[in-house]
């Protein structure tokens, strides 16, 4: 929280970010039968970097088809190949 008072909470929550955790990541799931997937992600702001990761096959095969293409305040979007499947998932963080 941004009104946070106790110094030990704000140690911790940047020891937590030295040590590469931070609450920027969200899973995706491509939806089935679309282009496009619009995907919820508090951390992401108009000037963030979205990073893909595929957890699953179908997502490493639709990874070269998949870009980001609008970000916005809150979520973002990505164009997609107009697939059937529905299991093509992705761990997604957003920096900036």
């Amino acid at each position: 929280s941004s009104d946070e008072k106790n110094q030990q909470v704000i140690n911790d929550a940047i020891r937590q970010l030295q040590q590469g955790r931070s609450n920027a990541l969200v899973e995706a799931t491509l939806t089935a039968g679309t282009p496009t997937t619009t995907v919820t992600a508090p951390n992401c702001g108009t000037g963030s970097a979205v990073l893909l990761c595929p957890t699953t096959a179908n997502a490493a095969a639709a990874l070269g088809t998949t870009y980001v293409s609008t970000i916005s305040n809150g979520s973002f979007v990505l164009t997609h190949s107009n697939s059937a499947q529905t299991d093509r998932i992705f761990r997604v963080v957003t920096l900036g």
